[in-house]
Formats: structure tokens, C-alpha cells, sequence
């Protein structure tokens, strides 16, 4: 399958030699040029996926779409308001695009950007990404993990299952469906776990010192990740979901056994799977798992009704340490006029 990678940050490279490993003809862009500066026609790897992988570099969208009959969209959800709008009027109708992470609803944005062109394919919306990954240099990449299953949503709905089967050919993972794309937008676990650790270990980010993020998943963190996880859970049945919990994500992550989650911390830490912490104050643990997370979760709960105090505490104190506004979201302003129950089940103008 020819599949079009777009974002050269560290899932982009990562997913790009996850799917020419399995033998896909993969052409990889970056949308501002840097993530592919330095790079040729392969890309290596080393930990789950250790190998060199031929792909294509393309120095522009369009060049990056000829041919291709998939894309995946992986850059941070930050990156969606400034891009979805460029990607609706550069990929062909019958294209399906598949977006990692589905963050705050992003394929229920997108779709809404396309509305004018009336039939076409579906949009995907995978509630992980394919792989974890660090950028080691221009054309190398370290997968700590490849996941075992993704759940994997579409709109329209009913689209879900060609969705996962794309998803599973290219990736390899399991794609268990989701009933729509609201799912994987909370069933994502990095928005609580992130925030948890960034809160917990603010002054060593801030210090710029090395940390282990999962030997420091401690007891106490753990309890208030268990606390946040209830609050979503409750805000998922207000929808008529049901996600998978935080354990459940991290085993199918790292393969540990499910347990308390500091133990599952100190297990993945002992397999060898472990990475640092961030080092930088502007971390996508807070800079996008907040926005696109948490504050999402406080967006949905304001329509639905549902009180997340301890969530809404949360975000009020990272937004003190962090000294901005973390609840700034464009893409929630594309779907203010929409009903999201007919819009999530059936499309937008199809």
C-alpha cells in the first residue's frame, strides 16, 4: 500500500519505518521542512524495531499525496487548527486520512472543513499512536514500543471497520473498532498520565535534570491518576462510552502485566522499556495533553453536565506552573454549532 506519513517530528519517522518494515511504499513530509532536514531515503531504528527502512522524502504535501492511497496524520494536536484546514483542501476525496491521536474530536474538525465536497471517504481517528517513539537524529528514531492494539474509530461510524482493517495492514497492531470518534478521544491515556507526571516532577523539568518517568510513576502519582481516570470514566458513560483504563493502555504499550500502575511503572522501568522524563518547561505533556486532553474533557463535561472537580483542580494549578492559558482550543470552535451525536454517527454534508 502506498501511505503518505504526514509530520517528521518522532512518531511520523517511527510510524514511516513501522510500515515499510511491513513492506508499504511510505513517503514521509514535514510540514514546516525541518523534521525532514538531513534526512535521505531510509530511516533507522533501534529498540521494538531495530533496522533501516527505505521511505520517500517529500518537500511538499502535494508531492507527499501523489499516489498515495492512505494518509496518516502524526503531529501534536497543537499543530491540527494551523493544519486540518491545509490537509481539506490538499487531499484528494477519496483518500481516506487517518488521525493519531484523535485528539478533541480532530477528525470531527476535519470532516467538518470538507463538508462542501459532498460523498467521499471516511476519516479515522486511532485513540494511540501506532508506536511510542524519540528522535535520536535526523535519520534515526528509537521505538521503545510498538502497541499491541489501538482502538480505532471512523466517521462516519459505520466506516469504522474499513478504517481498522487499513490501520491493522499498515501497522500491524490490533484495531479493535470504536463506536465513533468521540472513543478514542478519551480513551487516550496520555493525557492523564502526562499531566500526572509533569505536575509531580515540575521543578526537575523546569531544572532541565534527567528523570525516569516510570520508576517515578509513583504510589501517590498513581492515585491521582486513578482519580482523574474516574472522572473520565464518569464523563465517557454521560456519552454512552465505556474506555479502557489507564492499566489496560499500558499493557498494551509495554506488554507488563496489568497491576496498580506504580507497579506497572517499575515493571516496564525493569523490561528495559523505560525513557526519561521532559527536560523543557515547553513539553507536549503539558503543551498538548492539557489542551487537547484534560480541557477537552472539562468542554465535553461543561455540554454533558458531568462535575470533574479534581480535573478542573488539576488543569487550574498546571496552568499556574506553566503560566498560560491551557484551555485554548481552535478546533472546539468548528464544532460549536454542531450536534455531535448525528455529526460523530453520520458525517458532516455527506
Amino acid at each position: 500500500m502506498k501511505v503518505a506519513i504526514l509530520g517528521a517530528g518522532a512518531i511520523g519517522p517511527a510510524s514511516a519505518a513501522l510500515a515499510a518494515s511491513r513492506s508499504h511504499d511510505v513517503a514521509l513530509w514535514s510540514p514546516s521542512g525541518q523534521g525532514t532536514s538531513g534526512m535521505t531515503d531510509h530511516i533507522e531504528t533501534e529498540g521494538a524495531l531495530t533496522g533501516r527502512f527505505p521511505l520517500r522524502i517529500a518537500a511538499t504535501l502535494e508531492a507527499a499525496l501523489e499516489g498515495a492511497e492512505v494518509a496518516l496524520l502524526a503531529v501534536p494536536a497543537y499543530a491540527h487548527a494551523a493544519l486540518l484546514p491545509r490537509l481539506a483542501a490538499a487531499i484528494p476525496p477519496g483518500m481516506p486520512l487517518l488521525i493519531a491521536p484523535a485528539a478533541a474530536l480532530s477528525p470531527l474538525a476535519f470532516e467538518a472543513l470538507r463538508a462542501a465536497l459532498g460523498p467521499r471517504a471516511p476519516v479515522g481517528g486511532l485513540a494511540t499512536t501506532p508506536t511510542t517513539a524519540r528522535r535520536l537524529a535526523p535519520g534515526r528514531v528509537r521505538i521503545p514500543a510498538i502497541r499491541a492494539a489501538v482502538d480505532v474509530a471512523a466517521i462516519p461510524a459505520a466506516a469504522a471497520p474499513q478504517i481498522a482493517a487499513c490501520a491493522t495492514a499498515l501497522f500491524g497492531h490490533a484495531s479493535p473498532v470504536a463506536p465513533d470518534v468521540l472513543h478514542p478521544a478519551l480513551a487516550n491515556a496520555n493525557p492523564i498520565i502526562h499531566a500526572v507526571l509533569a505536575l509531580a516532577n515540575v521543578t526537575r523539568i523546569e531544572r532541565a535534570e534527567t528523570w525516569p518517568q516510570y520508576e517515578l510513576m509513583t504510589e501517590a502519582s498513581g492515585r491521582l491518576m486513578e482519580v482523574l481516570q474516574a472522572e473520565r470514566d464518569a464523563l465517557a458513560d454521560a456519552c454512552g462510552l465505556q474506555v479502557m483504563s489507564l492499566a489496560e493502555s499500558l499493557h498494551r504499550a509495554s506488554g507488563v502485566p496489568r497491576a496498580p500502575l506504580h507497579e506497572m511503572g517499575l515493571a516496564i522501568a525493569a523490561s528495559g522499556r523505560s525513557v526519561n522524563g521532559p527536560a523543557q518547561m515547553e513539553t507536549r505533556y503539558v503543551t498538548e495533553d492539557v489542551p487537547f486532553g484534560l480541557s477537552f474533557y472539562l468542554w465535553l463535561a461543561a455540554r454533558r453536565g458531568v462535575a470533574m472537580p479534581r480535573t478542573e483542580a488539576v488543569v487550574t494549578v498546571l496552568e499556574t506552573l506553566w503560566a498560560r492559558d491551557l484551555r485554548d482550543n481552535a478546533l472546539l470552535s468548528a464544532l460549536a454549532g454542531l450536534d455531535l451525536t448525528t455529526a460523530l454517527r453520520d458525517g458532516v454534508g455527506r
